[in-house]
């Protein structure tokens, strides 16, 4: 099979475009930056229309979401300052407010020498954004390490930051579970799309968090011993280690557990719940996983709730398990081989897609309250994102770092899939007008309102490429666990 795609690929390669398109992308990234207070800070969500179209003026703003692989790429540009500068920002608009204290912005945007701030009360249907919260963290470690800057980590600032966010997601709730609870719409699934309580990108993200937090408070206990910080390392290490132990047992699913779970007992209640204490019940696992799961393969499902599981595939989710090393080495190559198989879904023609299946007729109706940005096979519904391709190129290339000895065959098919898809965007991404989104079950039509010159879109490519062409080595960056 890899020689075949290798074949493949060779007659796709359009070699001689390779560099002129890479080169102007990264033109098109550097238009993207914007300075607050005369210092660059980080990059708009998308530029104006060459056509000179602007029809969503919030798409200028800098939001902290669209802004993680923005502030990967500088990082392995060596652009420390910008990233800092990033940093320091959004650290200077985490909320002081009673009820979201420790919320760190949505988006931001200077506006007559005034920083405003958006967490939530401005965006469509006032939903509030988690994963900018949980990212800012990630954000920070990987930065200090990269640059070396210990004394930025180690600062009074960042470890008020970092407390007052752990503050606010360790909270005591009615819930004896580890897991973080949230509603609906408030990741980058930012739409309707049922995906409230504990979703798989919050839960992946948590963990992350926690991880990038823990190195972050390490740094201050280094410089000056304290018992109360000392304490609050303790907990979040705990509460790291409960979380992926919770997430494995109730999350990862493969064909051998879903045979499990169908012959479960039902109705238990008191000590006896141990072996279905959701109460799912076999009718709930949909048949289309029969042939999606194949043998051997395995992934993290959306979410776990009482009866209620979300069987559905969330793309970034699942890589970012993968590099935060939430699920095991067999368990990412049981991943990379349910991606092969299911390859025509998830890949298609524009790598690649956000969730599968997507939810269509009375059921997308009913939970996206008949949202007309979430047809069926668009936007969050189903919608393929070229954004999110570098994630699992980041994935599979430093699962390779991490066990090069590892199943060479399946890992040598990962990679040339991943050749192969990337020679589909840069084929297509600037036809394009590197377009946010993609409609269809195949991924080839332009979404129905995707904004184009998306920074995502091209710093997603520009990252895949440093990756593939520039240099592998730093895939390291990604690894937040690595001291």
């Amino acid at each position: 099979m890899a020689q075949q795609f290798s074949q493949e690929r060779l007659r796709v390669r359009p070699s001689s475009r390779e560099e002129a398109v890479v080169a102007a992308a990264e033109e098109q990234f550097e238009q993207t930056l914007i300075r607050v207070r005369g210092e660059l800070v980080g990059s708009v969500a998308a530029l104006s229309h060459p056509g000179g179209r602007s029809d969503a003026a919030n798409y200028g703003e800098v939001f902290l979401r669209d802004n993680v692989p923005v502030m990967f790429y500088l990082l392995l540009k060596g652009r420390y300052a910008i990233v800092r500068n990033f940093l320091e920002v959004c650290l200077e608009l985490q909320s002081s407010a009673y009820q979201t204290r420790g919320v760190f912005p949505t988006s931001f945007v200077e506006e007559e020498g005034k920083l405003l701030a958006d967490y939530g009360q401005r965006s469509i249907g006032s939903i509030t954004s988690v994963d900018a919260s949980l990212w800012w963290p990630v954000l920070c470690w990987l930065y200090v390490r990269r640059s070396q800057d210990w004394e930025f980590g180690a600062s009074q600032r960042v470890q008020r930051g970092v407390q007052l966010l752990l503050d606010l997601v360790l909270h005591p709730t009615f819930e004896g579970t580890p897991v973080l609870f949230v509603p609906d719409c408030s990741f980058m699934i930012d739409r309707p799309m049922d995906v409230w309580g504990a979703p798989l990108e919050i839960e992946a993200l948590l963990y992350g968090c926690l991880g990038s937090c823990c190195q972050l408070m390490e740094l201050a206990q280094r410089g000056q011993s304290s018992r109360l910080l000392e304490q609050r390392l303790v907990l979040t290490r705990q509460w790291k280690h409960d979380l992926r132990r919770y997430l494995l047992k109730h999350y990862w699913v493969t064909s051998k557990t879903l045979q499990v779970l169908r012959r479960r007992p039902t109705e238990q209640y008191g000590e006896t719940q141990g072996l279905n204490e959701f109460n799912v019940q076999p009718q709930v696992i949909p048949p289309w996983l029969q042939d999606w799961l194949e043998d051997r393969g395995g992934y993290l499902i959306g979410n776990m709730r009482t009866g209620r599981p979300d069987f559905r595939f969330y793309s970034l989710g699942n890589t970012l398990a993968c590099l935060f090393g939430l699920i095991t080495a067999p368990q990412q190559r049981a991943l990379f081989r349910l991606v092969l198989h299911n390859r025509q879904h998830l890949m298609a023609q524009m790598p690649m897609r956000i969730c599968h299946p997507p939810l269509e007729g009375d059921k997308w109706r009913e939970k996206t309250g008949s949202d007309p940005k979430n047809w069926p096979w668009s936007y969050h519904n189903g919608g393929h994102w070229p954004s999110l391709l570098w994630y699992l190129g980041g994935a599979i290339l430093l699962h390779e770092q991490r066990h090069p000895q590892a199943d060479v065959l399946l890992m040598g098919q990962m990679r040339a899939m991943l050749e192969e898809c990337y020679w589909m965007q840069l084929n297509q991404l600037p036809r394009q007008q590197w377009a946010e989104y993609f409609d269809g079950p195949t991924g080839t039509w332009v979404g129905q309102q995707a904004r184009t010159y998306q920074t995502w879109t091209i710093v997603g490519f520009l990252l895949l490429h440093h990756l593939l062409r520039v240099e592998q080595q730093d895939v390291s960056l990604l690894d937040i666990n690595r001291d």
